[in-house]
């Protein structure tokens, strides 16, 4: 019986990994992220507004002048645009653009409940559209926020 024996040489050869976890993931644009938060939230806005006329709240801000619910969700995707156009200035201007988005866009959510605690309508239609407001920027202000960097 004989046995031989054969001298390892090491080896100089790398392996590369070309595997999809080495590529980063497809970054979603801004717009985009608007615009899904903007449907969601008009979806909501409008479906809180059913729901509230359903259970007999009036929408009529002036005598005769109701709010079409429609119009909830109209609104709604506007002001998501302006979102839009408000998260992509902080996000080429600002600092640290999360935080400045944030505290902005929660100031101009409170400055528009103003005009809805104004109106001469019942308390229930008041606090219709402040939650209207606020399910809005629930929704849309942290999905804006997401995707801007501090």
């Amino acid at each position: 019986m004989t046995a031989t024996t054969t001298p390892a040489t090491p080896s100089t050869t790398f392996a590369t990994s070309t595997t999809s976890i080495d590529r980063p993931a497809p970054v979603r644009p801004l717009w985009r992220t608007g615009l899904g938060a903007g449907l969601a939230a008009a979806a909501a806005t409008v479906a809180v507004a059913g729901v509230a006329h359903a259970a007999g709240i009036s929408l009529e801000t002036e005598p005769g002048q109701a709010i079409p619910l429609i119009g909830f969700g109209q609104l709604t995707l506007f002001f998501t645009a302006i979102g839009v156009l408000i998260a992509r200035t902080m996000r080429r201007r600002a600092h640290r653009p999360r935080t400045t988005f944030t505290r902005t866009t929660i100031a101009l959510t409170v400055l528009s409940i103003v005009p809805d605690m104004l109106l001469s309508a019942a308390a229930s239609t008041k606090m219709t559209l402040v939650v209207t407001h606020l399910v809005a920027a629930a929704i849309v202000i942290p999905a804006l926020a997401s995707r801007l960097s501090d």
